[in-house]
């Protein structure tokens, strides 16, 4: 372990960070990918300061996650230990690095899509949700100032959807709620139980 660190010491500060973000984010990756295996589900980091409708791409997903962060992170880091010896300059290498990061986080947004498609066309419509609890797994801003997310199991299948609240104080993560009004296809309103 003490000759890994001494290695890692000598090396340019360039391939440190390089390195770190590789390693760190390959490892958080992993983790995620075994919650979502054993059935702990997803889990996202609230962001209320980056807009509680975060960056909203089209199909309702949200830009700013800890998955696309994960996802930036791993390209962005395996891409610039795995190209350091053919691009020299540090600028176009880090150019590059983005760039492979920013297809990384859309490559899996698109497989992320394809798969809630294919999900969807057997899925049970929205109204079936009026009535039944929820988790929260996204903070719910109170007073309607902002969505959260909630997720649910109807029919043995996991579903997701944007949620507000009239409550006067905000609902955190973790917390079970009941649905109590349907917004749209893919946002309801919940009360804390």
């Amino acid at each position: 372990m003490n000759d890994l660190l001494l290695l890692f010491q000598d090396l340019p500060l360039m391939m440190q960070i390089f390195w770190g973000c590789a390693l760190v984010s390959s490892v958080f990756m992993l983790i995620q990918l075994v919650l979502s295996i054993i059935g702990m589900g997803d889990f996202e980091f609230d962001a209320d300061a980056a807009s509680a409708d975060g960056l909203d791409v089209s199909g309702g997903m949200d830009l700013f996650t800890v998955k696309n962060f994960t996802n930036f992170f791993v390209g962005f880091g395996w891409a610039g230990v795995s190209l350091r010896n053919v691009i020299v300059s540090d600028a176009v290498l880090i150019l590059v690095a983005t760039i492979i990061g920013l297809l990384f986080v859309g490559i899996f947004m698109l497989i992320f899509k394809q798969f809630m498609k294919i999900e969807g066309s057997s899925a049970v419509g929205v109204e079936a949700t009026l009535g039944r609890n929820a988790d929260v797994y996204f903070r719910i801003p109170a007073n309607r100032s902002g969505k959260g997310k909630i997720q649910l199991s109807i029919n043995g299948a996991v579903k997701e959807y944007n949620a507000v609240t009239d409550n006067t104080e905000a609902i955190p993560s973790g917390k079970i709620v009941t649905i109590t009004e349907i917004i749209d296809k893919d946002c309801v309103v919940v009360k804390a139980i």
